[in-house]
């Protein structure tokens, strides 16, 4: 039995939702990986403490939190309303807020780890030779940091398909605007619905395990390629 009509409005709004997610994350976190892997200033250990508390934190507590601070009166909020936008607290805006600082460590730590692979020598080198920052970046360290690049995005994407908890919180159960596919799955089981539950959790079972078993086998092959070359 396929999905209903409201069941793939969920689907569409939670791949929207880890789309934004992780192409905003990618960017954001991109330049606090490489401060933590090259940093000595003591700051790096409070910065990396608060960059992984998702990962232990309750996502009610988290989500809760951020609701307060985007209502109306919360610092967030009240900035928003002075910049003419309103409250960000049950819209998709504030969804895609909440999901990338929920899934903050697994984009950062991957791309952290892989630039400290590189090293600063071949930077070093490439900066002797003339190369900019930017260039240095492009042309060296990504390249040789893609595949953290890589496990961070997918990482990022799969981490954001199966949110409850915070875009509970602070998106609501709002149809075509903050229901995604996990808080349908709720809005099922509670209405003893487990055939509508079991289409989605399904769903979102094989392709969470397909996009995961996408990244290890590009994984693997990396890791053949450098071995062959070493």
């Amino acid at each position: 039995m396929g999905l209903t009509a409201s069941e793939w409005q969920a689907v569409w709004l939670t791949l929207q939702l880890a789309f934004s997610s992780t192409f905003l994350l990618l960017i954001l976190a991109t330049p606090l990986a490489y401060w933590l892997a090259r940093t000595r200033s003591w700051l790096k250990g409070p910065v990396s403490a608060l960059v992984a508390l998702p990962l232990v934190l309750p996502p009610t507590v988290l989500g809760f939190y951020l609701l307060v601070a985007m209502g109306p009166e919360g610092p967030l909020g009240q900035l928003t309303q002075t910049l003419g936008i309103g409250t960000l607290a049950f819209t998709f805006q504030g969804l895609v807020i909440g999901s990338m600082i929920y899934s903050l460590p697994f984009v950062v730590q991957p791309i952290h780890n892989a630039i400290e692979s590189v090293g600063q020598r071949p930077l070093e080198v490439a900066a002797t030779l003339g190369a900019g920052p930017v260039d240095r970046f492009f042309s060296v360290l990504l390249p040789q940091a893609r595949a953290g690049f890589i496990t961070a995005a997918v990482l990022g994407f799969a981490h954001t398909l199966g949110e409850f908890g915070v875009v509970l919180m602070i998106g609501g159960n709002i149809p075509e605007e903050t229901r995604v596919v996990s808080v349908l799955i709720y809005d099922h089981v509670e209405a003893l619905d487990y055939a509508g539950a079991h289409r989605l959790s399904a769903s979102l079972l094989i392709f969470s395990f397909t996009v995961l078993l996408a990244l290890y086998l590009v994984q693997h092959r990396s890791n053949l390629r450098t071995d062959f070359r070493l």
